[in-house]
C-alpha cells in the first residue's frame, strides 16, 4: 500500500480543495450531487464538525486519493457513512476498501454498533430505477440487478446488506438504497 489513512485537519486548505474537486468529479452529474466547488468545499468543511469522522487516504507526496466521512447518529450507536469518494485514477486499487475498513474501526472505537449509508440511484444504474417501489419494495430489493455498475455491489462486498429503500426521494423513480453493516461481533450481549 503506497498511501496511508489519517484524519482530515481543518488547517489544510489545499487538501480540502483536492477533496472538493473529487466530489465534483464523482458526483457533479447527479442532480443532488456537488455540482460546483463552493458546495463541495462546504461539504468537506462540514465534515470537520465534532460529531463526525473525516478520514483521508493520502500519498507520501501529499496528493489525496480518497476520502470517507461519517456522522454520529442515534446517540453514537450508529454512524452514517457520508461520503466516500476515490480519485478516478485510483479506483479499483483498494483505496475505497481500505477507507471503509478504517472507518469501521474508527466508528466501533467510538461505541458504534452499526454503520449505514444511503446510495442513490439517480442515473438508472439499478433495476430499482424507474420503478414504483411502493408496490412490494422487498420483492424489488430481492430481485435487484446492477446493469449500470452502481456502487451498492461494492458495499455488499464490504459486508453491507440492503436493508430498505426510500422511493422517489431524488424524484419520481429515483430511490435511495439503504444499506447497513453490524460493527460488533457479540450481538445482543
Amino acid at each position: 500500500m503506497h498511501w496511508h489513512i489519517r484524519d482530515l485537519q481543518p488547517d489544510e486548505p489545499d487538501t480540502i480543495r483536492q477533496l472538493a474537486a473529487m466530489l465534483v468529479d464523482a458526483f457533479g452529474q447527479m442532480e443532488h450531487g456537488w455540482r460546483d466547488m463552493p458546495s463541495a468545499v462546504a461539504e468537506v468543511e462540514e465534515s470537520l464538525a465534532g460529531d463526525r469522522l473525516s478520514r483521508i487516504a493520502i500519498l507520501p507526496s501529499g496528493e489525496v486519493i480518497g476520502w470517507i466521512g461519517a456522522i454520529a447518529q442515534y446517540g453514537g450507536s450508529a454512524w452514517e457513512l457520508h461520503p466516500l469518494v476515490v480519485q478516478r485514477n485510483w479506483r479499483g486499487r483498494g483505496v475505497g476498501r481500505s477507507l471503509v475498513q478504517d472507518l469501521e474501526q474508527q466508528a466501533a472505537a467510538q461505541g458504534g454498533h452499526t454503520l449505514y449509508l444511503g446510495t442513490d440511484d439517480e442515473l438508472g444504474q439499478t433495476s430499482l430505477f424507474g420503478v414504483d417501489l411502493y408496490s412490494d419494495p422487498f420483492q424489488h430489493i430481492a430481485q435487484i440487478r446492477n446493469p449500470g455498475n452502481h456502487p451498492y455491489e461494492f458495499y455488499q462486498k464490504m459486508g453491507f446488506q440492503i436493508v430498505g429503500v426510500l422511493p422517489d426521494v431524488n424524484g419520481p423513480g429515483k430511490p435511495d438504497i439503504l444499506m447497513a453493516k453490524r460493527l460488533v461481533q457479540n450481538f445482543l450481549t
